[in-house]
């Protein structure tokens, strides 16, 4: 998708581009926030660096053998802060331009969600980014299981995915399920290889060539262990 989004289809590009941006706006904003900018300016300048990142094609100019969608973002990001916002704030006060939509209801209740640390901006990006994904994994996984018909199934095996193995008793969630215990089992190795499979897709889409991919897993398995 990274590649589609610096790539001279400007269509496609804007479209992949613009997915990228509805996913992941979410740890940009909270680097903004820890940055020290209030929540209305978060939000301003959040909006405004993806629309000058899509109208300007920004990604295009990505060295894309060292590429990291993450880490191009927030370097990016950084600059556009350094050089930008008193130039938006005049803009604004002659009128503005129209700022690139993002649904960003939510941005200051889920912040205030942030534990109250002395986390550098840099490593609550890299935290928020990795959830993210994470989330987008099982977003994707259960679409695939509700349009399978098996709901329940992900549902009540879906703990399975985070957690070990005794904390949730393959006999309880038999019983639950109304499955054999060897069922389940079955059942729990596909949904964690589908796991596996949709979590390598979803990394793949953020940098420049699968061999970057097992790379980037260990990476964000690291800034997740970290807390």
């Amino acid at each position: 998708m990274v590649l589609s989004a610096g790539g001279s289809d400007s269509t496609r590009a804007r479209e992949a581009l613009s997915r990228l941006c509805q996913t992941y706006w979410y740890p940009l904003y909270a680097y903004v926030r820890r940055r020290g900018h209030s929540p209305q300016d978060a939000e301003d300048l959040t909006q405004e660096f993806f629309a000058r990142l899509l109208q300007h094609n920004w990604v295009a100019l990505a060295d894309r053998s060292k590429g990291r969608f993450r880490s191009f973002l927030l370097m990016v990001l950084s600059r556009f802060l350094a050089n930008e916002w008193d130039k938006i704030r005049a803009q604004r006060r002659g009128g503005g331009v129209p700022m690139f939509s993002l649904t960003m209801d939510t941005a200051e209740t889920r912040y205030c969600l942030e534990p109250a640390t002395t986390t550098s901006p840099e490593d609550l990006f890299e935290r928020k980014w990795a959830v993210t994904l994470l989330d987008q994994v099982l977003v994707a996984l259960h679409d695939e299981y509700h349009k399978a018909g098996k709901t329940a199934v992900f549902e009540a095996l879906k703990p399975c995915l985070v957690g070990p193995s005794k904390a949730q008793p393959y006999q309880v969630l038999a019983a639950r399920l109304g499955m054999t215990e060897g069922a389940v089992k079955v059942a729990v190795h596909r949904l964690r290889e589908r796991y596996r499979l949709r979590l390598k897709k979803e990394v793949s889409q953020t940098v420049a060539s699968p061999s970057d991919v097992d790379s980037e897993l260990r990476h964000l398995f690291r800034v997740l262990a970290r807390g």
